[in-house]
């Protein structure tokens, strides 16, 4: 597996929680795994972690070259995952074995929130020739928006395999009515195209319209202090709580306190804190865009909101506060649905994939 980063980076999220899983569940069939990362600093070259190889070297622009010298010291692979975050590792022109290429999203206008006028537009060119360049290679996405936009850009070949998730659904639903204080939480990494600030506003909104409302904002990155100044800006600080980074069993806590998960990001692969929300009874309430529309599915395991704005996120909730009933309908459908998407139910599926590649 090639990329960026590994499960100890700093910055690791979603995506390596996933690939993390898809290895280990080879692992467990009894495959030699591997995965390469970015260096960073402080880490050693190569470690291991619980079992899993890992090594190191290159950074963002430059690890394609450390991946293809350490690669070709091993001993052959039977398939090398080459793993996009709008920059590819180019293995299918230096691997000399089977490769496919995974994807979580097409950044598009993801470059427009990191990066300035022409770099982001550079950016956005790029990815689309490297997509048109990878159009013999097969693909594999979570996300039917991500499958349809590589095939614009003239991929091929591009199968679905789901996500899941390691948190265990409950039982039974515990009492959790909708009312006053409203409870919500935001678990994200705190960086520019995650939007966090939406949140913010909208409870600002709401507040504004005499709707006494909470905000735990889980989760760390370059954006805190931007937040935390905005927070206090707003008149904020007594309602808006920042954790940080927390241990699973404490995030779970928070989301199965919370009546709402609010996810603002400009894009996202599919969203999975959306599916962790929703193990614990608490549906989402999310902005219209490719991935979280599919990880929430709109009056039924949660909300979609009608504009990417956070007046279109305080009015979707205000007008749940109004309708208690439909809350408690859709905390059930979202729990059912989280029930069918833990990696007991999905590895096999994703296992039997990967290793039919790996004989083509």
């Amino acid at each position: 597996m090639l990329n960026w980063r590994d499960p100890k980076n700093p910055l690791a999220g979603g995506a390596e929680r996933v690939t993390e899983a898809y290895l280990r569940g080879l692992m467990e069939r009894g495959h030699e795994v591997a995965w390469f990362a970015n260096a960073f600093d402080g880490a050693p070259e190569e470690e291991e972690i619980d079992g899993l190889q890992v090594a190191r070297g290159g950074g963002k622009f430059t690890s394609w070259r450390a991946a293809r010298r350490w690669v070709r010291k091993q001993e052959k692979f039977d398939l090398i995952i080459d793993q996009h975050h709008g920059l590819p590792w180019y293995a299918p022109w230096w691997g000399r074995t089977r490769c496919v290429a995974y994807i979580h999203e097409v950044l598009g206008p993801i470059w427009d929130s990191f990066y300035p006028w022409p770099v982001s537009t550079f950016g956005r060119w790029q990815e689309r020739w490297t997509h048109w360049a990878y159009r013999r290679t097969h693909f594999w996405t979570a996300s039917s928006f991500t499958r349809d936009q590589l095939k614009k850009h003239g991929v091929r070949q591009i199968s679905i395999i789901p996500y899941g998730v390691d948190t265990q659904a409950l039982e039974h639903l515990d009492e959790k009515p909708l009312k006053e204080p409203l409870r919500l939480v935001a678990v994200s990494r705190l960086a520019p195209n995650k939007r966090v600030d939406h949140a913010l506003q909208a409870v600002d909104s709401l507040r504004g319209q005499g709707v006494d409302t909470r905000l735990v904002i889980v989760g760390s990155g370059s954006e805190e202090g931007m937040l935390r100044a905005l927070a206090e800006q707003l008149g904020l600080v007594e309602c808006v709580e920042f954790t940080g980074a927390i241990d699973e069993e404490e995030k779970n806590r928070r989301l199965r306190e919370a009546h709402f998960l609010v996810h603002t990001s400009v894009r996202e692969g599919w969203g999975l804190n959306v599916i962790e929300a929703n193990a614990m009874g608490t549906p989402a309430c999310v902005y219209p865009v490719p991935g979280l529309v599919e990880s929430t599915w709109h009056d039924r395991t949660g909300l979609v909101t009608e504009t990417e704005s956070a007046r279109s996120l305080a009015r979707a909730l205000h007008r749940a506060l109004e309708q208690p009933d439909d809350y408690q309908r859709h905390r059930h459908e979202a729990l059912d649905r989280a029930r069918g998407m833990h990696w007991d139910r999905v590895l096999p599926q994703a296992c039997d994939q990967l290793e039919a590649w790996a004989r083509e």
